[in-house]
């Protein structure tokens, strides 16, 4: 068969494209034709040795959607030709997580494109069958893009509790920051305010929907925030995750209120135990995604409530991968693409 390129970080900030010969295809998994492949920040924290959970060398491509070429043995819920987004956990099924319907717990968990030996940023990818969803036929590519992405804010607004009428800070107006307003405004919260330090993602945060957009780095930001919110928050999504939003984030939800975290922390923060045993605040981890946010997440951008055209603002070819990490590092993008 004839050669495949591949996106390999062997080191920190040392990104390669090899040339391979391609995978076999073994029982119960499938080859796939790469289409789009997302740069995830958690792409370019990697890529910087910065994210604690993915050893070097690795092969990224966890936001990647495709269409399948060859069917393993066994393989019945697609077929070739077949257009399919990964949901790249890949679970045991054997252990207690995955029995109680819990796999992105799963106590033996690999992530296909983060510390796996394979990943989708690639000019194809065997991955096993059972970790595919079929794109409708109403999505176009760009918008299936962003299946994955959305699915871990649909994931963090369902755990940290129903958000109807719901007074909701968002800490951070990135990718995931904005598309956890969009599950938010989706799911009916009375009032969303937002913080960000650069006044770019701040103005994008106000054009989506929310009702304010503080500067993440005025030393008064609890203040303003909760001024914006007219009260204390019932929920706070964290989408950043250090030492400075944490601490905000448990001012903001005191009384009562739940601090989700879905931002990878870089590093440990410390918190309040006092006012969070006191106040009775909640601090909910908010892992990835399971098959019932994937379905959610399609539902959504089928009915409009993501548009692509608002969050994908760049594409590169395979050739350019490390352009396009810098430009996803940069912060001047939202949603990076790279198409092989």
């Amino acid at each position: 068969m004839t050669d495949i390129r591949r996106i390999i970080v062997t080191a920190p900030g040392a990104l390669e494209l090899r040339t391979e010969a391609p995978a076999e295809v073994g029982a119960g998994q499938v080859r796939a034709r790469s289409v789009t492949i997302g740069v995830c920040g958690s792409d370019t924290h990697a890529l910087h040795g910065r994210h604690p959970l993915i050893p070097m060398p690795y092969f990224p491509g966890h936001e990647v959607t495709g269409v399948v070429t060859e069917v393993g043995e066994g393989v019945s819920n697609v077929a070739v030709g077949t257009r399919v987004t990964v949901e790249p956990t890949l679970p045991c099924w054997a252990c207690k997580q995955c029995r109680q319907g819990q796999e992105n717990l799963c106590e033996n968990l690999q992530f296909f494109g983060c510390g796996f030996e394979q990943g989708g940023m690639a000019d194809e990818f065997v991955v096993r069958a059972d970790r595919l969803h079929i794109i409708p036929d109403d999505l176009d590519y760009a918008t299936a893009s962003l299946i994955e992405p959305l699915s871990t804010p649909v994931h963090a607004g369902r755990i940290a509790g129903p958000l109807a009428d719901k007074a909701v800070v968002i800490m951070g107006s990135g990718t995931i920051g904005l598309l956890m307003l969009a599950v938010a405004r989706y799911d009916g919260a009375r009032r969303v305010v937002m913080t960000d330090p650069l006044p770019a993602k701040r103005e994008i945060a106000l054009r989506l929907g929310a009702d304010a957009a503080v500067d993440a780095t005025a030393p008064d930001v609890v203040d303003q925030v909760r001024a914006a919110l007219g009260e204390s928050a019932d929920v706070v999504f964290d989408c950043v995750a250090i030492q400075p939003t944490i601490s905000a984030a448990i001012t903001l939800a005191t009384k009562g209120g739940t601090v989700a975290i879905v931002g990878v922390p870089a590093a440990d923060v410390t918190i309040p135990t006092i006012v969070v045993q006191d106040n009775q605040v909640r601090i909910q981890g908010c892992a990835t995604y399971v098959p019932e946010d994937y379905a959610k997440s399609i539902e959504m951008l089928q009915a409009g409530a993501v548009k692509a055209a608002d969050f994908v603002t760049a594409e590169y070819p395979l050739t350019q991968a490390r352009e396009a990490f810098d430009a996803s590092a940069a912060g001047g993008e939202i949603k990076v693409l790279i198409r092989p």
